[in-house]
């Protein structure tokens, strides 16, 4: 069982329960009385860890194996799903999920990366890192939803696109920098849901659009904590708990900025304990922003997603007097 250091204190009371519960029908009257006040403290103890998390203790959790994934995200949010395979040019990346589907009734275009759920699995998505050719399959999906006036809804979860040099030779930069052109002025509506970890150009790269979700312990971020350290930072003291506060790459962090629309809830303990409730509430707030985004004319929609991006960050400038 994959288990984080600040769940420890958890998981070892829900143990202590089950024994209880177990032991139980053997005992005339039960531990009833016991088992209830275990139960309490448990989830006493559940809403203190999780309310105090540190960015980096995000992170590690955004990494959770059992995190919900984007064909987890399908199975229970949308019917009717129909994979779309291949870029047309190289061959097909496991790591970039691309298809059609029916959401609430409609039909929807949804792209989403996806790692494994086990090592056999992982490294057969290579990760969650795509390689160009997963760029271009999500962007030929992106062009059929325009072309027949689908909306797109986009699952990001990725360390970031993969760095290999083959990947380079095929052109990384080239097929992120596209995507990131072609979503800016596609004529549908595109939502983004960051469900885990949004790494640097792999994550931006299926995410441009008109609203961007993220769950509640998801992280979105130029650089990882590690890369980070391994580029920006010399100093040996320096810390990656540090270097990930300094990132702001919280979903908190980025609706302070403007930069998230909505934050979505979890259930208490992370979206891996129930993957199911996580799902209800991805797919509610999915539905009621294409519900207010469809409602736009095309023309304004896109004016709109222009003004979005231009008011991201912030500068100033000042004339020097001679």
């Amino acid at each position: 069982m994959n288990t984080l250091d600040f769940e420890k204190p958890i998981l070892e009371l829900e143990r202590k329960i089950e024994e209880l519960k177990k032991a139980s029908p053997q005992y005339k009257g039960g531990f009833f009385t016991d088992i209830k006040k275990l139960e309490n403290k448990c989830e006493s103890l559940k809403r203190e860890i999780f309310a105090n998390l540190n960015p980096w203790q995000k992170v590690t959790l955004a990494r959770h194996p059992r995190r919900p994934n984007t064909l987890d995200f399908i199975r229970l949010t949308m019917t009717d799903f129909v994979e779309l395979h291949g870029d047309r040019y190289f061959s097909d990346d496991k790591a970039i999920i691309a298809g059609f589907a029916r959401f609430n009734g409609s039909a929807v275009a949804v792209v989403g990366h996806q790692k494994g759920s086990d090592t056999e699995e992982n490294v057969s998505r290579n990760f969650g890192m795509p390689n160009p050719e997963g760029y271009r399959k999500a962007l030929r999906v992106f062009k059929l939803a325009e072309k027949f006036g689908r909306p797109v809804i986009t699952f990001v979860n990725t360390p970031g696109a993969y760095p290999g040099i083959g990947a380079e030779e095929r052109g990384q930069a080239e097929a992120i920098a596209k995507n990131l052109m072609e979503m800016s002025s596609l004529r549908v509506p595109i939502i983004t849901c960051v469900i885990g970890e949004g790494g640097s150009g792999g994550a931006l790269a299926i995410s441009v659009g008109d609203k961007l979700l993220m769950l509640e312990n998801a992280v979105y971020s130029v650089i990882s904590p590690e890369g980070c350290l391994a580029i920006l930072f010399k100093d040996a003291n320096t810390s990656i708990p540090e270097i990930a506060a300094s990132l702001k790459l919280t979903a908190q962090d980025l609706k302070k900025f403007g930069i998230c629309d909505e934050i979505i809830k979890e259930p208490l303990g992370g979206a891996h304990r129930n993957i199911e409730v996580t799902a209800q509430l991805v797919a509610a707030a999915l539905k009621r922003h294409i519900d207010k985004i469809k409602k736009i004319p095309i023309k304004k929609l896109l004016a709109l997603r222009y003004k979005k991006y231009r008011q991201m960050g912030a500068f100033s400038s000042a004339k020097n007097k001679i």
